[in-house]
Order: structure tokens, then sequence, then C-alpha cells
């Protein structure tokens, strides 16, 4: 029996008509054909309104234009209205946008016998982390696409990093976790601060703090899955909404990231 996970955010993060996000998800993908990175099976986005971030999360999605399409699709991100420990998982069938309905489809995930990954509704009902990704994923490869979402509460970045390690050992996984940069602070600042986190990411030198990212906890599991296995991220493209559709008072940091 299927249960649809219906969209939280559209028509406020991104059109609710299809044909008005559609469009929307190709200019910024065009806009970023000339800035293509290196196909990556693992990619950093940011997670905001559309408008705001969707040029910058289109730099790392540029990338994957024109290649196979992935087995599933595993995304973890922040929780942002629902106080969690560990890492929820959906007992939704499919997950609706308004270009159609994704079903889900869990890989074997280690941390379920003890509780660390479990079950929880709640914590997917409301959030915007994940959904603003599927959009960019059903333009690139059709409403179709099998995703495994998983929103991470307060968690052991080492014990995210074993649930990253395994669910890469499957062939032909995408991997996506999401995170925006920091929060409200003038242009400027919010340049210099956004500056120092990537160097940070880059560097893999965390811990990354809840000021440096909203999406610390998945990322802080993939920094840490980075310096366990080899690897490193590279920014592709770091901008704020004073550079995308906002003012230059209060920003919010964008970056997209790619593992190498």
């Amino acid at each position: 029996m299927q249960s649809i996970r219906s969209p939280a955010v559209a028509g406020l993060f991104y059109p609710a008509e299809p044909a008005a996000l559609a469009r929307m998800l190709d200019a910024c993908m065009a806009g970023r054909a000339d800035a293509t990175p290196p196909v990556s099976r693992v990619l950093v986005v940011p997670h905001a309104g559309l408008p705001f971030s969707g040029p910058v999360a289109a730099t790392a999605y540029a990338s994957l234009q024109g290649t196979a399409r992935p087995r599933r699709v595993v995304l973890l991100g922040p929780s942002h209205r629902v106080a969690l420990s560990g890492l929820a998982l959906s007992g939704a069938s499919h997950f609706r946008t308004p270009l159609g309905d994704m079903p889900v489809d869990y890989p074997e995930l280690p941390g379920t016998a003890d509780g660390f990954v479990r079950l929880l509704e709640i914590g997917h009902q409301a959030e915007h982390s994940l959904e603003v990704q599927l959009p960019f994923l059903q333009r690139l490869w059709g409403a179709d696409l099998p995703i495994a979402p998983i929103v991470v509460g307060d968690a052991d970045p080492a014990r995210i990093a074993e649930l990253i390690a395994q669910v890469l050992e499957e062939p032909d996984t995408l991997l996506l976790v999401s995170t925006d940069l920091s929060h409200f602070h003038d242009y400027l600042a919010a340049r210099r601060l956004d500056a120092e986190t990537v160097a940070r990411i880059e560097s893999l030198a965390g811990p990354v703090t809840p000021e440096q990212a909203c999406g610390c906890r998945p990322l802080n599991g993939l920094l840490a899955h980075c310096r366990a296995v080899g690897g490193r991220l590279l920014a592709v493209d770091v901008r704020n909404s004073g550079d995308t559709a906002g003012g230059r008072e209060r920003v919010v940091g964008y970056g997209a990231f790619t593992l190498q």
C-alpha cells in the first residue's frame, strides 16, 4: 500500500506548478554548465529556497548531466524543526514533488539494532533540507528515481561515517549531504566566515559548528568518513543570498562540494 509524504515547502521554497519548477531548474542548470566540476558519487549541496540556493546547488548537479542514472540516491540532511537524536527514516512509500512521486528504497543500514537509525515520521513531515534536492534529481533522471531520505539529528560523526561507508559500498549509489553555511551576517562578514569554513571542509578539519553550517552533523559525518578512507572535498561554488536573489544586510551562505 502506498503512503505519500506530501511536499512541505512547494510554493514556498520552489514553485508548486510543475512547468514553472522545471523552468527554474533548467535555468539554474544552464547557468552553471560552464562551471561543471568532475563527476562525483558524493555531493554536498545547499538547501534554501531555490531562488537563493538553487544556482549554487546547480553547480554540483550540473556535473551529473548526461551520466548514468544511479541505482539509488541516499540523502542526509539536518533536522530544522524537530529535536531528535540519531538518524530518522521515513515510513512513506513515496516522496511527492510537483514533478512526481519518488519511491523510497532504503538499503541495509548500520545502527538499526540499537535505535541509532529508526523510523521517525515526524522528523520528515515539515523538513525541507532533503525535499528541495528532489526536483533536481527528478529533472536529471526522472520522477521514479529511488531515494533513501535520512534526517540527521544529534549524532556521533563516527557513526554517521560508518553509515556512509556502508552506503557507498553499493555500486551506482549517489550520496547527497545537505547543508547551508553561515546565517544572517552582513555580506562581507558572511564571505569571510564562509571562506574560513570552506577551508576547514577542504582540509577535512572538523568538527564544523552549527554557526558555520546548519547541516554540520551530517557534514561532520562525511568529514570523518573522508579522514578514515581518504579523498577530499573540493568546493565548486561558494556564494550567498546576496549574490543570488537577496539583499546584503542579512545573508545566508551556500557551498557546493564534490568528493574527489
